[in-house]
């Protein structure tokens, strides 16, 4: 019994050593497996390296996976335009490509999926023939129909497409702007001049129309509404992706949602009216909120020199900047003199007295030293938090600008830009913005066009700076050159700006040869200047801000004023 135990106990001995040998072995063999079964043909890494470059809109990368031969006949800068063309043309928005399969007969099928803008999902392959580098590693027998999953040898990717009847334009009442293929209004006249015009392209926006789909030739917004909110009333192209004859994808057009604007019939009507079919612009909008309620002539296409709406900046900048005193008296003057050179009041007038007083009566002899003392960057700084050199954020309106500090020029030139010549341009739709923020305790708000939409505001200067120029735009109104915009129960506040044209700087005419007296000054000529009134009411609880400009006639006070009267009039008296 005793022997039998201790045979026992060496074999259990034997068999513990040699089950690790065992396991080692049989691991080592199932690795040998796993690892024999992990390997894939180099082709097949090739094409998944491909197809992921695709993915990647990589073109270069997938360009340097072609043989010789195909990169001989096809340049990068062609191969890349082949494939974009192509995803244009499909209005591709992106493509996934899943694993490609195992060689076969010299080529490697990659399943691709192609999410489409108008066509839906587009589910083909493409088969990668490959070659070889002179090294012996595999490369890709390119040809052109490989830009597109689905197509064959010789097939080329186009497409036909149609547009659904486009949208309605409403009004912020629910009144149709225009609607239909004829795009008839319910409101009368005044309706084209905020709707705006339909028609061919524009060559600049064949790209983008082409990657919504949109046919050659087909009616697109061209200005007004029509252009800012075009792709929601254009709808969703439908039609067939086509290779060569054959019918890859189909879909069936959609149209478009009708969009609900800002714009107000009574007020839209009022600014139409006003402008009289003068060449200018009036824009009008809710200062706390930035709808713009009307938009007439070039309200906000056509930057002009603003003249002395411009000081409002001006004064707000100073007074931020503790340049200038709310209690500050000045000498009254005709002209203040700038770097040797005088700058004059309009019309030669004596005007000086308070802040407030120089402000109300628009003197340059007061606001040209101020700005000049204020400084280019300090000016140029106010003008931006203020919205110029800003994108306006609506489709087709310039930019507002005023040059950089640095290339002002010396103190007559930022005196000038001060008093808004210079170099300085802006639009009806700026300085409604900017009326809009002093008449919003410094809060500037962004303009919109579509009802509800909330926008972002930025401070533009303290509420404390704001509420004092408020002060003395109300007094433009109540007893100086702004006297015009005046109404009965509601109290406005305004600025008036008369811009020269053809000269900044008044010269004492030259007398003739031997007369002894100076020549007396010519008599105004109204077609030197453009006339301004920006405003907003009641300047105690803003419900509208507007801007006039009429282009070469005149003054702003005379002019400009009294055509603000009746928009604001339409607005706050509806």
């Amino acid at each position: 019994m005793a022997v039998t135990r201790a045979s026992s106990s060496r074999r259990s001995r034997r068999l513990r050593r040699l089950v690790p040998l065992f396991v080692l072995a049989v691991g080592a063999f199932a690795g040998g497996l796993v690892a024999g079964g992990r390997h894939e043909p180099a082709e097949r890494r090739l094409a998944a390296r491909f197809a992921d470059a695709w993915e990647r809109e990589d073109y270069a990368e997938m360009y340097a996976m072609l043989t010789q031969a195909a990169r001989r006949t096809t340049s990068v800068t062609a191969f890349a335009h082949a494939y974009r063309d192509a995803a244009t043309t499909a209005t591709a928005v992106r493509l996934s490509a899943s694993r490609p399969s195992k060689p076969r007969d010299h080529a490697v099928v990659v399943p691709v999926d192609v999410h489409t803008r108008i066509f839906g999902d587009v589910h083909a392959t493409v088969t990668l023939p490959m070659g070889e580098t002179q090294d012996g590693s595999p490369a890709i027998e390119w040809d052109r129909h490989l830009v597109f999953p689905g197509l064959a040898r010789g097939e080329e990717l186009h497409r036909r497409t149609r547009m659904p009847t486009r949208a309605t334009i409403r009004a912020r009442d629910g009144t149709a702007i225009a609607k239909g293929d004829e795009r008839l209004s319910d409101l009368d006249p005044a309706a084209s001049e905020i709707a705006g015009r339909v028609g061919p392209a524009p060559p600049e926006r064949a790209a983008e129309l082409a990657a919504r789909g949109v046919p050659d030739g087909a009616p697109v917004g061209l200005t007004g509404l029509e252009r800012e909110f075009d792709a929601q009333l254009a709808g969703t192209p439908g039609g067939e992706l086509l290779a060569g004859a054959r019918v890859l994808a189909s879909s069936s057009p959609h149209r478009g949602e009708s969009v609900r604007t800002t714009i107000d019939p009574d007020v839209q009507r009022a600014a139409v009216a006003a402008l009289a079919g003068r060449y200018g612009g009036i824009a009008a909008l809710r200062p706390r909120t930035g709808e713009v309620l009307a938009l007439s002539g070039v309200a906000f296409s056509a930057p002009q020199p603003p003249g002395s709406v411009f000081k409002i900046i001006t004064l707000a900048g100073a007074l931020d900047a503790g340049v200038v005193k709310r209690n500050a008296a000045f000498p009254v003057e005709t002209a203040a003199t700038l770097e040797g050179t005088r700058l004059e009041n309009a019309n030669g007038e004596a005007c000086g007295g308070s802040l407030i007083s120089s402000f109300a009566h628009s003197c340059n002899s007061v606001f040209a030293p101020l700005g000049a003392r204020l400084g280019a960057r300090r000016l140029v700084a106010t003008a931006e938090r203020f919205g110029f050199n800003e994108d306006p954020q609506l489709a087709g309106a310039a930019r507002s600008t005023i040059p950089d500090a640095a290339e002002i020029g010396d103190d007559l030139a930022v005196g000038s830009t001060a008093i808004g010549q210079g170099k300085v341009l802006t639009t009806p739709l700026e300085m409604a913005l900017v009326a809009a923020a002093i008449g919003e305790d410094g809060e500037r708000v962004r303009p919109t066009l579509r009802k509800g939409e909330r926008t972002r505001s930025t401070r533009a200067v303290p509420a404390s700076v704001a509420r004092f120029v408020g002060r003395a735009m109300r007094a433009v109104v109540t007893g100086g050159t702004g006297v015009g915009a005046a109404i009965a129960g509601v109290p406005v506040a305004g600025k008036t700006g008369t811009a020269e044209l053809r000269s900044t700087v008044n010269q004492d005419p030259v007398p003739p040869e031997g007369t002894a007296e100076p020549v007396p000054p010519p008599e105004p000529d109204p077609t030197d200047t453009d006339a301004w009134f920006a405003a907003y009411a009641p300047a105690d609880h803003p419900r509208i801000a507007v801007c006039v400009l009429l282009i070469a006639q005149g003054a702003g006070g005379e002019v400009a004023a009294p055509a603000a009267r009746q928009v604001i009039e339409a607005a706050v008296k509806g």
